[in-house]
């Protein structure tokens, strides 16, 4: 009985020991259709702005990085099943979010716009908005503030898997506007020919219990040796530099620092 004691007393204590042990490699779960944030490139390999910051990250952290695809509102799922170890997806930290996953500390913070008609004379308000048809990327804190403070005003508030799409159906007619984070909007659809005749409209949107404190790296519940990494790493590329210079060169002059 008492060489089983010790046993399991060693055990535990591997167990505990591996639990704090740092990672070498990890698997980044991402969309890839939301530019300037995450995207493809003509040759199939990934773009964009998170895709630096996560290869910035994971040279401080040592770390040998791979990433996992899948769509937006499968992220977390697919984290809590263990196919991928971070969510590296333009996610906001949200207290709703928070209740699934944890996150690492917040790496930056961009606004959240409507985007209609430059002539529509529509605001980002419920009362401009009623009546109107505005589309959201699914799962998106974007849809969470639409359907909580717009929807019960009496504006239909669209869902769809990605965020093309809702360009697609803006142009086609079949909406009013859309809701995005700022650089997604200018640089996936503004600054395109299809986005000829469109422009951000009104004020940026704020409820910070709902679009989050910033958006930083989420991490399965207890994951503490991993979040302990990836912070120390986070720090270091933001100590120096990195993240406001590769922000300069996706976002221009947008202030993405975490207040």
């Amino acid at each position: 009985m008492k060489r089983l004691k010790v046993l399991f007393a060693f055990a535990c204590a591997l167990v505990s020991a591996s639990a704090f042990a740092e990672a070498t490699s990890m698997r980044f779960g991402l969309e890839a259709q939301y530019p300037p944030f995450e995207s493809k490139a003509a040759d199939g390999s990934l773009q964009g702005f998170d895709i630096d910051v996560g290869n910035a990250v994971c040279a401080a952290a040592h770390l040998k990085c791979s990433w996992v695809e899948t769509s937006f509102d499968g992220l977390i799922p697919a984290l809590q099943g263990r196919k991928f170890d971070a969510i590296n997806s333009a996610m906001n930290a949200t207290d709703k979010r928070r209740q699934a996953i944890d996150f690492t500390t917040v790496i930056y913070r961009v606004p959240t716009q409507l985007i209609a008609k430059s002539d529509s004379g529509l605001v980002a308000t419920p009362e401009s908005l009623k009546g109107k048809r505005v589309g959201v990327l699914q799962a998106s804190i974007q849809e969470a503030y639409a359907k909580a403070h717009w929807e019960p005003a009496g504006v239909t508030v669209v869902s769809y898997q990605d965020q093309n799409q809702v360009y697609a159906d803006l142009v086609a007619g079949r909406l009013d506007g859309t809701l995005v984070l700022a650089p997604a909007g200018q640089t996936g659809f503004l600054s395109k020919p299809d986005g000829k005749g469109y422009a951000f409209v009104g004020q940026a949107v704020r409820d910070d219990k709902i679009l989050g404190s910033g958006i930083a790296f989420g991490i399965r519940k207890g994951d503490d040796g991993l979040r302990n990494q990836l912070n120390a790493a986070i720090a270091k590329v933001k100590a120096d530099g990195t993240v406001k210079t590769l922000a300069l060169k996706y976002f221009g002059n947008i202030d993405v620092s975490a207040k």
